[in-house]
């Protein structure tokens, strides 16, 4: 295998995800792709027609996002009809799974140059809107294995972990002032994409919208446990309410404490980012300076009920094919989910608070789904040129009980 080198990142800023109260919401989740795509080709490091792919990730592919929203977006961008077109889903995974796969095939020779993100108007297009729930549907897998919600998961770790409220609260305080930091700094301000109203071209959006710089810890303490009622809810065949159903996988937990908050957990958002991945060949060719190279990638299935415990071991997977170990990693980009995830991959993996996340994550910044791993991606790429520093490795948790993680370094 050869070398994946990245050549360049851009991301919209996040808009606040609930109709017509985000800055994002009138906009159609192809025009958001679109407007990436467009500003990748605007920097000057290739032309549209040399893109053998176009490769986005996108959770619920139905309605304004279904119709395969990469192949719209490409359209919409008016990239030449020649340029190819995917969507995936790998869950919250799936525009860092989208990099992996562009970053596979520009390593194997198959492609020169790809361009991979992803995108989700959640606003447009509400989490759960393709049906099924977390099983599909699927009965049969339901009598063998219920999988609860993320929430209930997310719940059950930190009980299991021990981890506090205040445990948990101190994570979500440091993401958002960390984050007000970043803003003020500008330190997102190379990959940042200005959005513009399709119709009008006027701007809609150009700086993220969800953080609360304000946010303090008597705030964050003053709000009431999201999941509880859910955890309440009767779904079993017998009965059984959701948080039944998980203590009877984990029984040692013997009661779960719901500490997850709506200010210790992701913000539903608005957003599309998209990176360039080009082939040794690539950047020989066209005497480009590549930003970045991918140093290793790995995913990792996990525990389903429990689900959220995969950051940790997928990471360990990639570190093992670098030939590095945590230690070696100087930035880490954790999603944050929920923060008792956060919490459970530093403590399995020994990684000190001042290395992850340090510009904020998605607590404060927002978690739109599809889009969010090329935006971490593009997080980590800047701040490792902003700060000197040499390697970045990008984790996620994924629903249905699976990790990814991918491994940067700077060139």
């Amino acid at each position: 295998m050869s070398t994946s080198y990245i050549i360049d990142a851009v991301r919209t800023p996040r808009g606040r995800g609930k109709l017509g109260k985000g800055a994002l919401t009138g906009i159609h989740p192809q025009e958001l792709l679109a407007q990436v795509l467009k500003e990748l080709e605007r920097r000057g490091t290739f032309e549209a027609r040399e893109v053998d792919d176009v490769i986005a990730g996108c959770v619920s592919q139905v309605g304004d996002q279904g119709a395969n929203v990469a192949r719209n977006a490409v359209l919409a961008a008016a990239w030449p009809n020649e340029v190819s077109a995917v969507s995936l889903n790998r869950f919250c995974a799936s525009g860092l799974q989208a990099i992996h796969f562009g970053a596979m095939a520009v390593a194997s020779g198959a492609m020169d140059l790809a361009i991979a993100g992803g995108v989700e108007s959640m606003s447009r297009v509400p989490m759960g809107a393709d049906g099924g729930g977390q099983d599909g549907g699927n009965l049969e897998l339901r009598k063998r294995l219920f999988q609860v919600p993320q929430g209930i998961s997310a719940d059950l770790i930190a009980t299991l972990e021990g981890f506090s409220r205040e445990e948990v609260d101190a994570v979500a305080l440091r993401s958002q002032r960390n984050a007000a930091r970043a803003i003020e700094e500008k330190r997102f301000a190379r990959s940042l994409l200005a959005v513009r109203d399709p119709a009008t071209g006027a701007v809609a959006l150009e700086r993220d919208e969800f953080p609360r710089p304000d946010t303090t810890a008597e705030g964050l303490a003053a709000l009431k446990p999201s999941f509880v009622g859910m955890g309440e809810a009767v779904v079993g065949p017998n009965g059984e309410t959701l948080d039944q159903i998980a203590l009877a996988a984990y029984p040692a937990a013997g009661v779960i404490h719901h500490v997850h908050t709506a200010g210790n957990s992701s913000g539903i958002v608005d957003g599309a980012a998209a990176v360039a991945l080009a082939s040794e060949r690539y950047v020989r060719e066209h005497g480009i300076k590549p930003r970045a190279r991918i140093r290793a990638m790995a995913t990792i299935g996990s525990e389903p009920v429990l689900m959220l415990t995969a950051p940790a071991p997928a990471s360990e997977k990639a570190l093992r094919r670098a030939g590095m170990t945590a230690r070696d990693i100087d930035l880490w980009e954790i999603n944050e989910a929920f923060a008792g995830v956060v919490l459970q991959v530093t403590r399995a993996l020994g990684i000190e608070h001042d290395r992850v996340n340090v510009n904020g994550g998605a607590i404060a910044l927002g978690h739109p789904l599809g889009a969010t791993g090329a935006m971490l991606f593009g997080t980590a790429l800047d701040e490792l040129e902003r700060s000197g520093k040499a390697t970045a490795l990008i984790t996620m948790c994924v629903g249905g009980g699976q990790g990814i993680a991918t491994i940067l370094e700077r060139v």
